[in-house]
């Protein structure tokens, strides 16, 4: 247990700060947090390397210090509500539910739902609700959210997903349009539109759920 606390807080000082992650409330979420909750039992032991670790079903903990980026660019405050895409086995709603008033946390495969339920349970945090959906239709009966999150690269992110933000809402993931070079963006709706802005290269997992349809061209 003090070695996984060591390396926790070695994560948070070697990976983050060093990496202008400043948020306070961010930083002490992810030091206190026991990452190693969130993956298999076989993999515990990488829980807190700076790179993504699988965990099943094609999801995956992404490397603490693009995440930690990402949910900063967000500016989650103590009255938002996050939707949380593609959760996983709950890591990234138990750090979220520390920043937001309430967390939506979508995930498609119920074995993770049932993993991030339990491993929620015993970080005690009562402002999250597991969903299990199609990650690309989000979870319109709790909407508008004032942010959505999105856990891995996808493509492009749908209309369907755009439309649940709240007015002043921020959107955050990896695009990765035909696997090029991942982009970690966020986008803003304000006054009926949305706008996008670059925030750093990153090169995270893929959601295939997100994949563009592919249209054929005959001759």
């Amino acid at each position: 247990m003090r070695d996984m606390q060591t390396q926790r807080l070695a994560m948070v000082e070697s990976q983050l700060r060093t990496d202008r992650v400043t948020d306070k409330r961010l930083l002490d979420a992810m030091a206190e947090i026991p990452r190693e909750r969130f993956v298999p039992d076989s993999r515990r032991h990488l829980a807190y390397i700076d790179e993504d670790i699988p965990i099943g079903h094609g999801r995956y903990l992404l490397e603490p210090r693009v995440f930690a980026r990402l949910v900063q660019t967000a500016e989650i405050s103590d009255s938002d509500v996050v939707l949380d895409i593609g959760c996983g086995s709950g890591y990234s709603a138990t750090v979220l539910g520390r920043l937001a008033q309430a967390v939506v946390a979508v995930e498609s495969a119920p074995e993770l739902i049932e993993m991030a339920g339990s491993s929620v349970d015993e970080a005690d945090q009562d402002n999250i609700v597991f969903q299990l959906g199609q990650l690309a239709d989000g979870w319109p009966g709790q909407a508008p959210y004032d942010v959505i999150f999105i856990n891995g690269a996808v493509q492009q992110v749908p209309e369907t997903l755009l439309s649940q933000l709240a007015e002043g809402g921020r959107l955050c993931t990896v695009l990765r349009p035909d696997d090029g070079p991942g982009r970690a963006v966020i986008m803003l709706h304000a006054d009926g539109q949305v706008s996008q802005r670059p925030i750093f290269d990153a090169s995270v997992p893929v959601l295939v759920e997100f994949n563009k349809t592919r249209s054929f061209v005959f001759s």
